[in-house]
């Protein structure tokens, strides 16, 4: 095995306390996405943590990062989910399966991870270890070889990728170029009649002040059952709402299957809360969702992204990851079937662009006017910058 690919060393850390580095929901300055904005979610039921995101620990796992180095010298680094035990669990469980591996031996790698965390759970904080560390191998292997991830899975099929925006105003979306909009849906089924009211008029407003065709939607962060997203569908007709994403528990195959038979002209969409190739299968095979929304950082990592995409292909459903930043952004250039991404806004207001990672690497690029090519630089394209607010998390 050549010291360019044995790995020598794997270091993971948590992210000290920052306004400015990490995940958008641990950027102080994207405040819109703890504070400012009102979003139906799980917990709406309950009156005490329904007004901020942050009350109820949206953001109580901190973000991580993970640098994986070969004995030559060479370093990958990425970002990701799950704060101190996630950044436990690799340090002190999944270090057997990689240190003194070769990296170019990305599926074996994780097949392993998986297998040993089975006991822990097959959803949620493993898996969002296990996308970190995936991530970082990636990056490795394209700084070792030299070439951008996107040539690693196929080549570049596209010089320019187009984004839809996520954030508070449509409005303001529009006039940065985007070529449609998502918003949160303020209220579910929690609020009674008066709340749904409340939402088709702030949808209708939203509408009003991008006008006629462009492209609107709405994440309803799983806070809603299926009578309510079929008479909040019916109510907000006439206003085009080009899809509805996340009305349901991701696992609700059934509830997706009662409102495509009820509204089958409907776009419904769903995804970035599910994990694994496992997970996302019956939503594949039921076919009754127009887009599947695996986030890169969550679901298991780019390999199982493309594993989910290959799968998802057979049935002509396209994958638009949620979010991920550049992990999205070199998915996406390498798909031959039309596509296009997710810029999520993590500005305070929501209303202007910056690095989706904040100030925590060098090289992330941002959208302009709705628009990227996505750089050739080696790997992911980034480099850490951030280190004075990094914590190693040794293993014992």
């Amino acid at each position: 095995m050549s010291r360019n690919f044995r790995i020598g060393a794997l270091r993971v850390y948590t992210l000290r306390p920052s306004s400015e580095a990490g995940t958008y929901f641990q950027q102080g300055a994207a405040e819109h996405w703890l504070v400012d904005s009102l979003i139906a979610n799980p917990m709406s039921g309950h009156a005490a943590y329904r007004a901020r995101r942050s009350s109820w620990g949206i953001n109580a796992l901190e973000s991580i990062v993970v640098e994986i180095e070969t004995e030559a010298g060479v370093t990958g680094v990425a970002t990701g989910s799950g704060g101190m035990p996630a950044a436990w669990l690799i340090s002190n469980h999944f270090r057997r399966f990689i240190e003194g591996q070769d990296a170019r031996n990305i599926n074996l790698i994780w097949d392993q991870l998986y297998r040993a965390t089975l006991p822990y759970g097959r959803k949620g904080l493993p898996i969002l270890a296990m996308s970190a560390v995936d991530l970082a191998l990636w990056d490795l292997n394209g700084k070792v070889r030299d070439e951008p991830v996107f040539n690693l899975i196929g080549g570049k099929a596209r010089d320019e990728i187009s984004f839809y925006c996520t954030g508070p105003d449509a409005a303001a979306v529009k006039a940065m170029g985007f070529w449609g909009a998502k918003v949160p849906l303020p209220e579910g089924p929690f609020d009674g009649e008066a709340g749904l009211r409340r939402n088709v008029d702030f949808l209708a407003a939203q509408r009003a002040t991008v006008g006629p065709g462009y492209p609107l939607m709405v994440d309803c962060y799983m806070a809603l059952d299926v009578p309510y997203a079929s008479r909040l569908a019916t109510a907000c007709r006439d206003l085009d709402i080009y899809w509805w994403e996340e009305v349901l528990s991701p696992e609700d195959t059934e509830g997706y299957r009662r409102l495509r038979q009820s509204h089958p002209d409907l776009m419904w969409t769903t995804g970035e809360h599910e994990y694994t190739r496992y997970g996302f299968r019956r939503l594949i095979e039921e076919r009754t969702l127009d887009i599947l929304q695996p986030d890169v950082m969550w679901v298991g990592g780019l390999t199982e992204t493309l594993r989910i995409a290959a799968h998802a292909s057979a049935y002509d459903i396209p994958i638009v990851p949620h979010g991920s930043g550049p992990y999205s952004y070199h998915f996406i250039a390498s798909r031959t079937e039309p596509a296009f991404c997710e810029y999520v806004a993590a500005s305070a207001d929501g209303r202007s662009i910056r690095p989706v990672f904040g100030t925590l690497f060098d090289g992330e690029p941002v959208p302009k006017n709705g628009r990227m090519r996505v750089p050739d630089a080696p790997g992911f394209g980034m480099t850490l910058a951030a280190r004075d607010v990094l914590a190693e998390v040794k293993p014992g």
